[in-house]
């Protein structure tokens, strides 16, 4: 582009140089010397004139040398003035190349550049916004480009890297309860279940190791498959109020450490049951490991939404970890060596939204409030 550009010029200044050539050269310009001689010969006759007495004749020629010597001097002032011309359009033509280059030429060639570096996959090279440069805009674009393709090259790095680290995690998980179970079934099959009182409580911890894997291989498995965005809702109509008690009677077994507050009124709701139990049980599970104490559950009705309040009385949720907790892997600086995914509270929110409600999350003096919204089926 550049030595095109340079071509180009270097063409027009031939053309202005070649037509100033002809018009210097095509204009009427004979020999100094002849001019001299033919001046010095009509003096000579102009003396010869005023003295033979001839005053007419000799004022004719000098009327006539005058307008000799006249048409030379326009003659040489039209071929300065051709040169002069000439010179002034050679350093307009110059001018305004230097310019093409440097305002338009140079930053497109830095661009092109650019663009090549991203193309070959170098995302490290930042390209410098000038504001004095018709490209300005252009470059301020293709450096966000580039910014955006990095972080997005980063995200991509850590979920792979989080992929990894949850899969790593659950398997680890799933050893523990697994490892139970076995210790049980070798200790039934030794007999050491001496006692119907013995044999119920080791078929009672294989069972509840058993749900425990269930509930591991679930997480795996919504994880798996929560990015393709599969998680099927299939909502139907029911009324909230007494499928919420007896959810929360069922978790709560031989725990007894869930109280449910029973509402005075009723209310329909279009969700999936399914998905909503699982919601109830990651939040008092959340509960159980972090807080690690009674849980009170109760249900309110305001501006068409039925809200599931759940609250706790542990040390809730730091402050500075509330921007990014319903995100997916995130573990709070309250999770300690308590194992898990981070999967709990992105699952529960995923799963209210799809079913066209909310969760919001509360801090309070001496507990910690999470508050489940579904709007009524009216």
């Amino acid at each position: 582009m550049k030595n095109k550009l340079f071509i180009v010029s270097a063409g027009f200044a031939a053309v202005i140089i070649a037509i100033t050539c002809i018009f210097y050269f095509s204009a009427p310009n004979n020999d100094d010397q002849s001019k001299k001689s033919s001046q010095i010969v009509a003096l000579n006759e102009i003396s010869r004139l005023a003295e033979s007495g001839d005053t007419e004749a000799a004022q004719a020629k000098i009327d006539g040398l005058q307008n000799s010597i006249k048409s030379a001097d326009d003659a040489v002032q039209n071929n300065d003035q051709a040169l002069l011309i000439c010179a002034v359009c050679l350093v307009f033509l110059l001018a305004v190349t230097l310019y093409i280059y440097f305002a338009v030429l140079r930053p497109f060639n830095k661009l092109k550049s650019f663009a090549d570096k991203i193309a070959q996959g170098n995302f490290d090279i930042p390209l410098k916004y000038e504001r004095s440069n018709y490209f300005g805009k252009f470059t301020w674009a293709f450096d966000s480009m580039r910014s955006e393709i990095t972080k997005a090259r980063q995200c991509e790095k850590e979920a792979v890297e989080n992929n990894k680290t949850v899969i790593a995690t659950l398997s680890h998980d799933i050893k523990t309860p697994i490892a139970s179970i076995r210790a049980y079934a070798e200790g039934l099959q030794a007999n050491m279940d001496s006692t119907p009182e013995k044999r119920e409580k080791y078929i009672s911890v294989i069972m509840r190791k058993c749900d425990e894997v269930s509930k591991l291989t679930n997480d795996l498995f919504l994880h798996s498959i929560s990015d393709l965005d599969k998680m099927k809702v299939n909502a139907e109509v029911f009324e909230i109020c007494g499928f919420e008690e007896s959810v929360v009677n069922e978790i709560a077994g031989e725990f007894g450490d869930v109280r449910f507050e029973k509402p005075g009124f009723t209310a329909l709701v279009s969700a999936d049951k399914n998905r909503l139990t699982q919601i109830i049980e990651n939040l008092i599970n959340n509960s159980r490991k972090y807080a690690k104490t009674e849980i009170d559950i109760k249900l309110t009705r305001e501006n068409g939404y039925v809200s599931i309040h759940f609250t706790d009385y542990g040390k809730g949720i730091p402050d500075s970890d509330m921007p990014f907790i319903f995100d997916k892997f995130y573990r709070g600086k309250n999770a300690g060596s308590e194992q898990g995914s981070g999967l709990g509270l992105y699952i529960v929110k995923y799963l209210a939204e799809k079913m066209g409600g909310s969760v919001i999350l509360h801090n309070h003096t001496n507990s910690f409030e999470a508050v489940v919204s579904l709007p009524i089926n009216s």
